[in-house]
């Protein structure tokens, strides 16, 4: 051991001029004591434990829209399973719609504040001059016996006392029954529930999401999450089993969650002949309403109700759509073991792009997504026309984009197949894979975003989809204001919480896929996450380790960076020395046309700008006998200087200025013309995290050499990725440049 002592000492001492001399951060360290410790309820692999448990809520409700009010009344049976090893005395409801109402905190000055110009619908955002009726009236609240139950509201949570203790492994029934006025869903910014009206045939549809009081989840890592909702970070819910009637104007179309009971009841004999025509044919859709009968609708209100029946299992939600306005297509898609219904529900207003995009792209997902993930499950997908914005529900969604008179452009037109993609996306994350939204943004946005820009990428090649140098801007933004992904939903800014929670886990995701893992073991990595958690409960820990678990790759040092700060990516090809070793058979003149001197040992330290000096020629001695300890082999000396004949040793000295470690690709351009890749791993950097110097063989003689050619890392400044470097044109040649006749 004295020996191998002193060897390294002496070793290490002639490598002292490499090592960091700025404060170490631990770039490569574990991130254990950033994440919750494995536990009987989440392992370390990232799976669920042996001992894991999620609560449970099946729902029986009785909904009836007064159209002439725009006023939801309901009625609601809620049965609730304490799956957990706690006693509870009692329990939280979610009241989303009282987030509505006047002094809660809203989007109104996001965008700027009072201007000496200013539009009347600004200023309402600014300060709700004129007030409208929102929230919930809740009409009672009782237990299964009919005894009142003592509740609190806080805002959007309602707190309600058992009236005995729930036990560990048994279950409680209350019901309650409950009224809200519609809002005006143009009423506020981001709003994306509620009614639009349309004036020119005063007719309105009804976009129903967060209508009614629904259980708070209960779980293992935080116990209640009773965090307030403030619009964006939209949902943490249970799982359960929906028995809903819907009772509405007799002309109206609904489109719902789950399967529809009573067709013979609400629909045409024709209509139904549509559907059955619609569930065979697989390779278009089928008009199950056209836009002339549609219009007709339009004409004339019905004062008579009717109810629709629906019925979905093992579903965190459930959402309805309602109007008179509706045209109606479908189209069935085969899985293994079943058929889904993709269906589009929209008004005449949405012709004729909706006719011709919306069912397509909800089968262009479905696609995508069951074949990263697992199959989807439910018996229809439904993606249904609002003005703007999107947002998702189990089974349907609202999506944005609507043409003007008939007409879109290119780019509106991908902005409305990449929502409607986006929103049937969300089914897998949160909807399935149930990730807690109101805590963790990113976990649902991000990855759906993941798939939903691959599934872009493969079905509509001729849009633009996400790639690493998207983020850039971003990354390369103020530090000062910059959050890290790893920042609970609310507490990001409005500016930049679709950068932040939505595009930069994509672009991880895609590096972890394209250039750190590889496609193959990434994606089956990916689909073991999917998988282990769908119908559950995860939380970041239990992402990050399944992703190391399935592919025995060590990704803490990528999870710290991207995750928890705000570094970026900016690798500087800061020296290159050309070398090439001296031949003693050989005259100096002959060693290289370019060369102009020789060096023994140690080379001088001057910084080239190009290949132009020639190379510097060194010596290779012959190895001391010291150098080889106590082993007997010996180093074929005259096989090396064979192997080195005529080569050309090229050191790279990169430096780390952004921050943020990554894997390195070096291309090498030669001067005939020909290219070459060189890969790097992460792990370079464990022993300096600032600068790195790496040597290189190759036969033929280089022209250029350029870091990330392919723009795999997000390279924030790629003006220093070259040898010899780059000139790239000022903003203003660039600027004459594109303006010149």
């Amino acid at each position: 051991m004295k020996h191998l002592l002193i060897l390294l000492v002496s070793f290490f001492s002639l490598s002292t001029i490499h090592s960091q001399t700025q404060p170490w951060q631990g770039k490569f360290e574990p991130i254990d004591n950033m994440i919750p410790p494995p536990n009987t309820y989440r392992t370390a692999s990232g799976a669920p434990g042996k001992a894991y448990w999620q609560q449970r809520a099946d729902y029986k409700i009785k909904a009836t829209l007064d159209e002439k009010n725009n006023v939801l009344f309901g009625e609601e049976t809620i049965t609730y399973y304490n799956n957990s090893p706690d006693d509870l005395n009692y329990i939280w409801i979610q009241l989303e719609q009282n987030v509505n109402k006047k002094g809660n905190e809203d989007f109104g000055d996001v965008f700027g504040g009072v201007s000496d110009s200013i539009s009347s619908r600004q200023m309402q955002f600014l300060t709700r001059a004129v007030d409208f009726p929102t929230g919930y009236s809740i009409k009672f609240i009782k237990d299964a016996s009919g005894k009142d139950m003592t509740t609190y509201v806080n805002n959007t949570m309602m707190k309600v006392m058992l009236n005995q203790p729930l036990k560990s492994g048994s279950s409680v029934s209350f019901s309650l029954a409950w009224s809200y006025p519609i809002t005006d869903r143009s009423m506020f910014l981001l709003s994306r529930e509620g009614y639009e009206y349309f004036p020119e045939d005063d007719n309105t549809v009804y976009l129903l999401g967060h209508w009614f009081p629904r259980m708070a989840v209960y779980n293992d890592t935080e116990g209640w999450q009773n965090k307030q909702f403030n619009r964006l970070g939209e949902f943490a819910l249970e799982f359960g089993d929906y028995e809903v009637e819907i009772t509405v104007p007799e002309d109206h179309i609904v489109a719902s969650t789950g399967k529809l009971q009573n067709s013979e009841s609400v629909l045409t004999k024709t209509q139904r002949q549509r559907l059955l025509e619609a569930e065979k044919s697989f390779d278009k859709p089928v008009m199950i309403i056209t836009p002339e009968e549609a219009t007709q609708n339009e004409k004339t209100k019905a004062s008579k109700l009717k109810t629709w029946r629906f019925h979905a299992k093992n579903v965190r939600d459930f959402a309805f759509a309602s109007s008179r306005k509706f045209i109606w297509d479908a189209q069935a898609h085969q899985f293994s073991d079943h058929v889904t219904m993709a269906m589009s529900y929209y008004p005449k207003e949405g012709l004729p792009v909706w006719s011709e995009e919306s069912t397509r792209a909800i089968v262009a997902a479905l696609e995508v997504y069951s074949e990263a993930t697992f199959e989807y499950p439910y018996p229809v997908a439904i993606s249904v026309n609002t003005s703007n914005i999107g947002i998702e529900f189990p089974m349907i969604s609202f999506n944005g984009g609507r043409p003007k008179n008939g007409k879109m452009s290119d780019r509106a037109k991908a902005g409305m197949i990449g929502t409607i993609i986006h929103e049937v996306g969300h089914n897998w994350f949160p909807m399935i894979v149930s990730s807690d939204e109101r805590k963790w943004m990113w976990m649902d946005e991000g990855l759906n975003t993941y798939l939903h820009q691959r599934t872009v990428a493969e079905k509509y090649p001729e849009f633009h989809s996400t790639t690493p140098k998207d983020i850039v801007p971003f990354m390369s933004g103020d530090q000062n204001i910059l959050r890290p992904i790893m920042t609970t939903s609310d507490n990001e800014l409005l500016t930049q919480f679709g950068a932040n929670f939505y595009q930069k886990p994509t672009v991880g995701l895609q590096m972890l896929r394209e250039s750190i893992i590889g496609p193959e073991l990434f994606d089956q990595a990916f689909k073991e996450y999917a998988n282990r958690w769908k119908y559950k409960h995860p939380n970041p820990a239990d992402l990050f380790r399944t992703l190391e678990d399935a592919t025995a790759t060590d990704l803490d040092w990528f999870f710290r960076g991207w995750f928890f700060t705000t570094d970026k990516v900016d690798m500087e090809l800061s020296n290159v020395k050309w070398f090439k070793v001296y031949e003693d058979d050989l005259n100096i003149e002959d060693q290289h046309k370019k060369t102009t001197f020789k060096i023994e040992g140690e080379s001088a330290e001057t910084i080239a700008t190009d290949f132009s000096g020639g190379p510097e020629i060194i010596t290779m001695t012959p190895t001391s006998e010291n150098s080889y300890g106590g082993f007997l082999s010996r180093l074929d000396e005259s096989e090396v200087r064979k192997q080195l004949s005529g080569k050309n040793i090229y050191e790279l000295t990169i430096k780390n200025i952004g921050g943020l470690v990554m894997p390195l690709t070096i291309e090498w351009v030669y001067i005939d013309g020909t290219k070459e890749i060189d890969k790097l791993p992460a792990e370079v950097w464990r022993l300096n995290e600032y600068e790195i110097s790496k040597t290189f063989l190759k036969t033929k003689e280089v022209k250029q050499i350029n870091l990330d050619p392919n723009f795999e890392f997000a390279d924030t400044d790629t003006k220093n990725n070259s040898f010899p470097k780059v000139e790239t044109p000022s903003d203003f040649d660039a600027f004459k440049e594109k303006n010149k006749e």
